[in-house]
């Protein structure tokens, strides 16, 4: 191509895509993206098919030239890209009703990116991601890979430490999420609201909140009470606790600061065949009935509810910043290099970082809390241990990673789960069952 770049998106077919068009669309004039890649696998076909007919759609009523291929070889989408996204769903949404019931079923909280359910989708994904590193250094040297696929943190720091990655930033909306909520909440602009984050994915929090210049982390502690993204029941936060935490806490902590409140909330919907992976799967079924519709151009509003929201802003953002070399602030998942004393220089953090034509740059976050210090320390080690289990299919290691985690509580539950698991997913699992593979 004279002019322009180009991005593959692996998982093109997810229903999360029109929001990445509608992205790129809106940032042409700053982001010339002359080919949209979507990849997809042969059983993704026809999602894969109504997502690029929709895309098409969208981009022909914006008047832009971008040109949208779909394709189901990988290595096609990836050479000569700038930029490769990854939204994929190993074993897809079958997979991660699996992973939220089956712990249910011993007791234990089941949870698509924590605890068992985050640990068996970072055990499938991992070995996947690898592959697609290889071959963008062998077809896309120069290229980033900006991976939005969930467990995020898990996944980042497996790719850096095991394959040696160094062009991967993981990427989550909820930083932006909160930084949106905390404007709001001030009543200011977005640009005018200077917010900190430092933690892990999923574990993030703001650290510091600056108004004109002035720290205001305080008033906003008073109000945090009730901020929750879309899919996390918004069980309210006691604002004695938050003001003594010091720093502002994301959805997903509600997990484990409530864990006995969300495990008998979520039992319910168990009982009912209405887990959250049960829910989405019908809202996809909507949602692509929406977008078959030949007279639908643009992202639908129903997409909100799929809890994906801000995701093209964060990812659109991310590439645009790094495209242009930008220097401006952003969150994301990338080595610590000394950012946050609470972690060791070369560990992955979720961090606001300096984005520039050569990746993030960390901001000094200094130390969190003593408050928070055990939790995140728990929660890097089930990280790091469950990046190891996926790379070398050490049974024993999956065991630890599960034992470590703060929402599994229970050995007996923890090796049941493990064993019915490995076995729900053994066709997407096969580095755990190379001694069975090699008899066979």
């Amino acid at each position: 191509m004279a002019e322009g770049i180009k991005i593959a998106t692996i998982g093109g077919g997810s229903s999360y895509t029109p929001e990445l068009v509608e992205g790129f669309i809106k940032r042409y004039d700053e982001l010339p993206v002359r080919e949209l890649w979507l990849v997809d696998i042969p059983e993704g076909q026809e999602k894969l098919n109504i997502i690029t007919a929709l895309a098409k759609r969208m981009v022909e009523k914006a008047g832009v030239p971008m040109e949208i291929h779909a394709t189901l070889n990988r290595r096609e989408a990836i050479e000569g890209a700038a930029f490769v996204t990854t939204q994929l769903r190993v074993g897809q949404l079958e997979a991660r009703i699996k992973d939220e019931r089956i712990p249910f079923a011993h007791g234990l909280y089941g949870q698509e990116t924590n605890g068992a359910g985050g640990l068996f989708k970072g055990l499938r994904t991992i070995p996947v991601i690898m592959d697609i590193c290889k071959d963008i250094e062998e077809l896309s040297p120069g290229a980033w890979l900006i991976n939005f696929t969930n467990p995020a943190g898990m996944v980042t720091e497996a790719i850096r430490r095991y394959a040696h990655f160094e062009r991967i930033i993981g990427l989550c909306n909820v930083p932006i999420g909160m930084h949106k909520a905390i404007a709001e909440k001030l009543g200011r602009p977005m640009e005018e609201v200077d917010v900190t984050f430092g933690g892990l994915n999923h574990m993030v929090y703001a650290t510091s909140v600056k108004v004109d210049g002035k720290e205001v982390i305080g008033d906003v502690l008073k109000q945090w009470t009730d901020q929750s993204v879309n899919n996390i029941a918004k069980f309210p936060w006691n604002t004695d606790f938050l003001e003594a935490l010091g720093v502002l806490p994301c959805s997903y902590h509600r997990y484990y600061y409530m864990t006995k409140e969300y495990v008998e909330k979520e039992f319910e919907k168990y009982r009912e065949h209405n887990v959250r992976a049960e829910q989405v799967k019908k809202l996809e079924t909507e949602l692509f009935e929406l977008y078959k519709d030949p007279d639908l151009c643009e992202k639908p509003k129903l997409l909100e509810r799929r809890g994906g929201a801000y995701y093209s802003d964060a990812a659109c953002n991310l590439i645009s910043s790094i495209y242009n070399d930008k220097h401006d602030i952003q969150v994301v998942n990338t080595v610590n290099h000394g950012a946050i004393d609470n972690f060791a220089d070369d560990e992955v953090v979720e961090v606001s970082c300096v984005i520039t034509k050569d990746g993030p740059k960390p901001v000094r976050v200094g130390a969190l809390p003593k408050a928070v210090n055990g939790l995140v320390q728990q929660i890097k080690s089930f990280e790091i241990t469950g990046g190891h289990a996926a790379v070398t299919g050490d049974r024993k290691e999956a065991l630890l990673a599960l034992m470590i985690n703060p929402l599994v509580m229970s050995q007996t539950a923890a090796v049941a789960v493990l064993d019915e698991l490995l076995e729900a997913h053994k066709e997407y699992l096969p580095q755990f069952f190379k001694d069975e593979n090699k008899d066979a």
